[in-house]
């Protein structure tokens, strides 16, 4: 309907932020302890969104100059796990092909987009967090 709706009017622009899941720096305490069973956290891929960022996300999102309909992921670039992306994939979904560069820790959800059409970038690491608490 949103891209619609900017087809009818050309000035118009619509955005759609799809949040991974929203954590707050308290809730980071319990991010090592998901290590010991990835599928717990399978369901969005071990990816998640620090509250502040998502708020930076939204900020740039509101300051962007686009028009029409534009939908963005919106997630930190790390991943809640420890273990590397290639282990968990292997072990989570055996035989599945993967495709791009995909770093040890990092999100395994795109954010390029969101990252060249509004600027976004991530500055929150739970494992800053959790490692500053230590």
């Amino acid at each position: 309907m949103a891209a619609q709706f900017c087809r009818w009017d050309p000035d118009l622009r619509i955005s759609a932020l799809r949040f991974s899941n929203v954590m707050n720096p308290e809730d980071y305490a319990a991010f090592p302890k998901f290590d010991h069973d990835p599928m717990l956290r399978k369901w969005n891929l071990w990816a998640y969104i620090d509250a502040r960022d998502g708020a930076q996300a939204v900020r740039r999102c509101i300051q962007a100059d686009f028009t029409g309909f534009e939908a963005f992921i919106i997630a930190n670039a790390d991943s809640v796990m420890t273990r590397s992306n290639m282990s968990l994939l292997a072990e989570v979904f055996p035989g599945v092909e993967t495709k791009g560069n995909l770093t040890n820790n990092g999100t395994l959800l795109s954010i390029e987009k969101a990252k060249r059409m509004l600027g976004y970038s991530p500055q929150f690491s739970w494992r800053n967090e959790v490692a500053a608490k230590n």
